[in-house]
């Protein structure tokens, strides 16, 4: 079981038709079909409950983690 910091609420379902479906906190973000399905799958099955997490994360595109609001502040991006 993963601490509630690693989980990221993302999960696969994989369907008969070879269909890959990402899902993040119930609803679908992702769907994968032929050679990204399958290297999806490959990837999970030697990766750990954490390390899936955030493969899933990056491969929808969802990987921003809370440091947005501090480098707004930095002088380089104020406007």
């Amino acid at each position: 079981m993963t601490d509630a910091k690693e989980d990221l609420g993302f999960s696969i379902r994989q369907r008969t038709c070879g269909v890959v479906q990402v899902f993040r906190h119930g609803k679908l973000v992702a769907t994968l079909r032929g050679a990204d399905a399958a290297g999806l799958l490959a990837e999970a099955d030697r990766a750990s409950e954490s390390e899936i997490q955030q493969l899933m994360a990056r491969l929808t595109g969802n990987y921003k983690r809370g440091n947005e609001r501090l480098a707004s502040g930095h002088p380089r991006n104020r406007t």
